[in-house]
Formats: C-alpha cells, structure tokens, sequence
C-alpha cells in the first residue's frame, strides 16, 4: 500500500466475528487499533470522515453471494478505494459453556446466515434443536456463555473469547466455502502491479444504447482481460436503472487495461474505479494466462511500434 501505511482499522463487528478474525490476518492491523463498527455503512463513513485511515468489510461469501450493502456504499458517496482483499475459509464451530452430548442440545444461537449455511449438518446433528436467531456470530457465543442457549453456532474465534467449549468444529454444509472481505481506504495511488491483480469497477451503462453491455464486455475481451465476477445492483433511481459492479484480472498501471479503462469511460454513463490490487489466493495458482497477442509484453511492444511510425523511423 503506498504512501503512510495505516494504523486506524474499523471493520464490521462485534468483535469475535469472521470480519475481525479476517482483519487479524493483516499484519498492520495486528499491530495497530481494531475498532468494530455497527454496520458496513458506519466503517466506511469512518474512514470516509477520516475518523479511521482503513475498513475491512465483507464483500462477498461463496455460498450467500455478494453483500449488498457494502456493493451499494461503494456505487455511492465519496469514493473508497480496495488496497486490499482477504480471503477468509468459513468454517463454523458448535460450541457451548461446557462439555454435551449433541443429543442433549435443545436450544441453539445463530445468525441466520449462518445456520442457512449448516442448515443440513444441523438437521442430521442436532434434529430436535431450536434454531434462535441472533443479530451476530458474536452475540451467538455471549448468549451460549451466559447459559441463554444450550449452544452457538460461532466463528472459531468467539470461542476462547467467551470461555466455551467446542462440541462440533468445521460445522458447515459446504466444506471450501469463503469469504472475501475488502480493505478499504481515501484514494490515493495504488501499489505497484504484482502481475497478479484484480481491478474492481462500478459502471452505469446507456439504457437507450443497445448492446451496451455487450460493448462493455467488448472493451475487455478484445484486450485479453478476464472478467472474473460481474453483477448488478438497483440504483434506486428508478425500476430497470442498475450499477454493475466488475472484478478484472490485471491492474490500472498496465497499458492494456489503461486501454480499456479509457474505451469503457467513453461508452459508459459512468465509470467508478473501485482499486487495482494483489490477488489473495488460499493455495498457489498460476495467473489466468494472456490469449496470444494480448498480454503486456504485446500491447508494449506495439505501443514502441506505433512510436516509430509517427516519429518517421523505419516501422
């Protein structure tokens, strides 16, 4: 991340949940202040009022989908920038003050999220608990420790937290699921090109363009980017206007996405830049190799043609 690197950190909280367990995995936040915030709006306006230098908030969970409402505050306001991603497994515990047999479990805390995402191991777990819903994983954990529900299905972090007992770990019906949070800060220029990045854009198309989202995709595909994640969101405005939100494989400082980024400016109603940065990957992978013709090496080489040729020199 350039420049002064930050110290403030705010993040969806309460404490003990997957967004701050995700937060911790950052060195600099490790060493610097955590505060939780109520809600996705209050993190960002934190860091918009420069009341926090960044936000960690989740962006998007394998299973759920994406979240809206962090998709929405980033079409709208001031512009935040991603410096950063994290990629955070999911995997729930069922835990409780002490030590139970599963069968004796009648009462059980939950976000709903949560227990959508365990809803079939807890039918061939616990069959005969009472799912209760609860605002957090966190309040999930307070309400088992203080004896309020038998158990809490909880993020593995609420455990020690609260003095409680795991009577079933990687409680889940989806063993890869994930989440994928965003560090967010003020604009600023973004770190160097790792040459494996992602770009996020928000864009309104023209409706009364036909094809426009094909013109879109256009601007991509012919310059060889990948577009790993398209979606779109209600403006609000009024029935059939939408913001699209695009992740791309490849960073703002390379020629050929520069390209696309000025072809898409110039077709769309509008283009917000979102942030180029490094690509969080659980395991190693190789980047989504450049068709032929089309990586960087190709759109420089070009580019020192085309400079020839306006220069007089022999092409």
């Amino acid at each position: 991340m350039p420049g002064t690197p930050p110290t403030r950190f705010v993040y969806l909280g309460p404490e003990g949940t997957f967004t701050e367990a995700a937060l911790r995995t950052i060195p600099a936040a490790e060493r610097g202040l955590r505060t939780p915030a109520r809600s996705v709006p209050e993190a960002l306006e934190a860091v918009r009022t420069g009341d926090a230098d960044a936000a960690l908030v989740p962006l998007e969970n394998s299973v759920g989908g994406a979240v809206p409402v962090t998709l929405d505050e980033l079409a709208t306001g001031s512009p935040l920038i991603i410096t950063r991603e994290v990629v955070l497994p999911v995997e729930f515990v069922l835990a409780a003050r002490t030590p139970a047999p599963l069968a004796g479990i009648r009462s059980i805390a939950a976000h709903p999220q949560a227990s959508a995402q365990c809803r079939n191991w807890l039918l061939a777990n616990v069959p005969d608990a009472v799912i209760v819903d609860v605002l957090s994983n966190a309040t999930a954990a307070i309400s088992a420790a203080r004896g309020e529900h038998d158990a809490a299905l909880c993020a593995p972090i609420g455990v020690s937290r609260n003095g409680l007992t795991v009577l079933a770990d990687k409680v889940a019906d989806h063993a890869d699921a994930v989440t994928r949070f965003a560090l967010l800060t003020r604009p600023g220029p973004p770190a160097e090109p790792t040459g494996d990045d992602v770009t996020s854009l928000a864009l309104s198309i023209r409706r009364d363009q036909v094809g426009a989202l094909l013109s879109v995709l256009t601007e991509l595909a012919v310059r060889g980017i990948n577009l790993s994640r398209i979606e779109s969101r209600p403006t609000g405005e009024q029935l059939g206007t939408y913001v699209f939100f695009l992740d791309c494989t490849g960073h703002v400082a390379e020629p050929r996405f520069g390209e696309a980024l000025q072809g898409l400016r110039r077709i769309c109603a509008e283009v917000r830049f979102l942030g180029s940065y490094p690509r969080h990957r659980l395991t190693p992978e190789a980047p989504v190799a450049s068709p032929r013709g089309l990586s960087n090496s190709d759109f420089a080489d070009s580019a020192a043609w085309l400079a020839r040729i306006r220069s007089g020199e022999t092409a």
